[in-house]
């Protein structure tokens, strides 16, 4: 097993081996592992101090903010309230100023009482109480040794802990599923009860010894819970469902909430009353032994038992499925199920879980539900992309600032509190925030901070400079004194540059910087003040001046900073060129208003979208790249890089038409951009490799997905570069990595696609692929081979 240990954050401590229930669905009493008959009934004062002991040095050793400790059994009220006392104060003395204790404790509530409540209060211990709903659902399996409910009792149990001095108290409800009991009813019950969660657990089962299905549906499960989904939904969901949320997480590109789904590694170990450390209990319905590791806490680290094999195994990821699961499109959602139900004599655990369609078809039913309201509407609106984008920066700001903890030197501190009100009094910041190189600027200074790096100081100086820049474009707003940069240049972002005339150098001190209407005052230090008006031409006269100019503004054409002096604009893989010379700016402005009548001609939605969005050009130095994409030439240097929605670079083009086609290309490969980053489109991109129609080796879904997005935006302008792309857009949407969001993307491009078919025989690459249904794979058209 490689990769890096993973540590315990989640410890189940058995208090008591035994249980005053006789449930037939217990896996510790009634599955394969009968260990339990040999453990000593409460667990010993020796067990509990050396569990607090090995929990304390794994905490500190590897730095854990918190932990979770839950008391368990057997039934653990049976320890008595002296021993759970002895266990609370044990734990909360060995973590004690090394990591916060998160005590909780899972019982079936009959022995509950406010004598166990008032000790629980002492010390913040949670309370989850098992209930499988209303009577009849829960005597179906929750009874005395002797056959009498236990429901009445459990109902009891609940109302204490809904008691205004109790409630802080209360967990939840832990419901095991039975698709014998009538879901609503098994729903309404618990929802009745108000509590802060409910959780619904599947049976514990294997290939060896399968769930019952009364009615042999192989998604009878899935179909139970759905139908809760929609009594929950409809009542608009009251109480919060981890299954529901874990499924709402995944889907959206986020973490698994549960460890009975997605593929995050399993951070959990249980010490038995004996003080034998056994991995996740839920295994002892495999096989006899199936959890056990041979360790104890008397002889052995908790670390040692995170490098057992058997833990290991379930901290591989996707690595840790089968190849069936690994390719499958819900893999990120399900996980491959419980590792306990993909268990099969002889082969072990690498098969699929005994729950595999019920899985599939939960996540889909609740994606098919809600996947509408999972997707941004920047995705389904290109009007509030931009908006959106600058909101993500925006946040990286924060988050900036955030990690300075007040360490941010005088430049940053006396210039947040301005940025902050200016941010919540109108959309002055907008020009900050809608910089392209805004970004490119917060990532490098917050990468600085983060990686302690020299030059973190001279990054955070530039704030001034960039919030002045902004003022001066509103045309009013305070005077800022603003520093120069380290060649002694004062750079004012998407507004030019003023250098020092020959022979002064840089000049000491900052240099005051103050709107003034249609241009700006700069004050350098012993200098007179010096006018500077914001119209390039006009600047041109002042000396040590450069402007950034604008190409386009003439019929029609919109205007574009052609930014060829932001320092942070060498972000592409393509190195930015100098600064060009008047005759190279009007050469530029030629192609533009030569290029966008071929553009607005041949994709007018997205000439209007072109128009609404971009704002920033940078000429690119070398030859044109050519019209269509390559997978191993990306846009930007590496992730992080990338400038903010608006921003695109070009190699100069030789022709109007290669303008518009850089234009597209651009628009769209800064559009998908924006879209990953505020729409989440996929997750965990570079798991798996596809096949690409252009390629012949398979790349990851970014990749493919880049390529197919170009492609068909610039079917406009070339249409035989979007041959492939309906066998790309179907090994797409088969995927794992893409959420909801991604999905509706993918659906866009099909119908985008769809729309260049000059008629219904067109090529079957040309029209949109096959819709998923299962795990059904359209065969892909033959490679287009690449042209970019």
């Amino acid at each position: 097993m490689t990769g890096p240990l993973v540590p315990f954050r989640e410890i189940v401590l058995k208090v008591h081996s035994r249980c005053d229930l006789a449930c037939d669905h217990c896996y510790i009493y009634e599955h394969a592992d009968q260990s339990w008959r040999t453990r000593p009934k409460a667990i010993s004062d020796e067990a509990i101090s050396w569990t607090a002991l090995r929990l304390a040095e794994h905490a500190k050793n590897h730095a854990l903010p918190s932990v979770s400790v839950i008391l368990h059994g057997g039934e653990p009220l049976l320890a008595g309230p002296a021993r759970l006392r002895r266990v609370c104060e044990e734990l909360t003395r060995a973590l004690d100023g090394i990591a916060e204790l998160d005590l909780r404790i899972h019982t079936n509530g009959l022995q509950l009482s406010p004598r166990y409540l008032d000790l629980f209060a002492e010390f913040e211990l949670k309370v989850g109480i098992s209930l499988d709903g209303d009577r009849t659902a829960n005597d179906r399996h929750r009874r005395f040794a002797d056959g009498r409910t236990s429901h009445p009792l459990v109902l009891r149990a609940v109302e204490l802990l809904r008691q205004e001095r109790y409630r802080h108290l209360y967990l939840g409800l832990l419901c095991t599923v039975d698709v014998a009991n009538d879901p609503v009813a098994v729903y309404d019950a618990l929802a009745e009860l108000d509590p802060p969660r409910i959780d619904f657990l599947l049976p514990h089962a294997t290939w060896d010894q399968p769930p019952a299905r009364p009615d042999g549906s192989p998604t009878a499960y899935a179909d139970w819970l759905l139908t809760i989904f929609d009594r929950w939904d409809s009542r608009g969901r009251p109480v919060p469902v981890r299954l529901f949320e874990s499924l709402f997480s995944t889907l959206s590109g986020g973490p698994s909430l549960t460890e009975s789904l997605g593929l995050a590694p399993t951070d959990l170990v249980v010490v038995e009353t004996d003080g034998a450390l056994e991995q996740v209990d839920s295994l002892k319905s495999a096989y006899e032994g199936a959890a056990a590791t041979g360790f104890d806490v008397l002889r052995h680290s908790f670390d040692e038992v995170a490098a057992h094999p058997g833990v290991r195994a379930r901290q591989l990821g996707l690595a840790s499925v089968g190849e069936t699961c690994r390719s499958c499109p819900v893999v990120r959602s399900c996980g491959g199920g419980l590792y306990t139900h993909r268990y099969r004599s002889p082969d072990g655990f690498d098969q699929t879980s005994v729950y595999c369609a019920d899985l599939e078809a939960l996540v889909r039913g609740v994606e098919r539900r809600i996947g509408a309201e999972l997707v941004p509407l920047a995705v389904v609106e290109p009007g509030a992309l931009l908006a959106d984008d600058q909101d993500v920066t925006r946040m990286l700001s924060g988050t900036l600032t955030g990690e300075l903890a007040d360490g941010g030197g005088p430049h940053w501190e006396d210039n947040w509190p301005l940025l902050l009100a200016l941010d919540e009094s109108g959309d002055v910041l907008d020009r900050l925030w809608g910089h392209p190189y805004t970004r490119v600027w917060l990532t490098d200074a917050l990468t600085a901070v983060r990686e302690e790096r020299p030059d973190a100081p001279a990054l955070l100086r530039r704030l001034p400079a960039r919030l002045a820049a902004a003022l001066v474009l509103d045309g009013s707003g305070p005077e800022l004194r603003v520093p120069h940069d380290e060649d002694g240049v004062l750079r004012l972002p998407a507004v030019g540059e003023l250098r020092p005339g020959a022979g002064d150098g840089a000049a000491p001190g900052d240099t005051v910087v103050r709107p003034d209407g249609d241009g700006f005052l700069v004050t350098l230090p012993g200098r007179p003040v010096l006018r500077i008006p914001l119209d390039p031409a006009a600047g041109a006269r002042v000396p040590g001046w450069r402007s950034v100019r604008r190409i386009g503004g003439r019929d029609g054409v919109p205007v574009l900073r052609l930014d060829d002096l932001d320092p942070y604009r060498d972000c592409y893989r393509t190195p930015a060129a100098e600064r060009l010379t008047d005759e190279a700016v009007a050469e530029w402005d030629r192609l533009l208003a030569d290029a966008w009548p071929l553009l607005l001609g041949a994709a007018p939605r997205q000439a209007a979208e072109a128009a609404g969005c971009l704002s920033t050009l940078t000429p690119l130095a070398g030859p044109p790249v050519g019209r269509i994409p390559s997978p191993d030439r990306a846009e930007s240097t590496g992730p992080g890089t990338e400038p903010g929605y608006g921003g695109i670079g070009l190699v100069r083009p030789s022709s109007p038409g290669e303008f518009a086609a850089g234009l597209l290309r651009g628009l769209r490969r800064s559009k998908l951009t924006a879209l990953t980053r505020v729409g989440g489109l996929y997750a965990q991109d570079g798991e798996w490799r596809h096949s690409s129609p252009w390629h012949p080796e398979p790349v990851p879904f970014s990749v493919l997905l880049t390529e197919a997005y170009v492609r068909i935006g610039l079917a406009a302008l070339e249409p035989d570069g979007a041959l492939g792309a309906g066998a790309a857009l179907a090994a797409l949407d088969r995927a794992p990595e893409p959420t909801a969001a991604g999905h509706r993307l993918l659906a866009d491009l099909r119908a985008e696609l769809d729309a260049l078919r000059p008629d219904p025989a067109a090529p079957a690459d040309l029209a949109a692929p096959a819709a998923r249904t299962g795990s059904g794979r359209p065969e892909p058209a033959d490679p287009e081979p690449s042209r970019g």
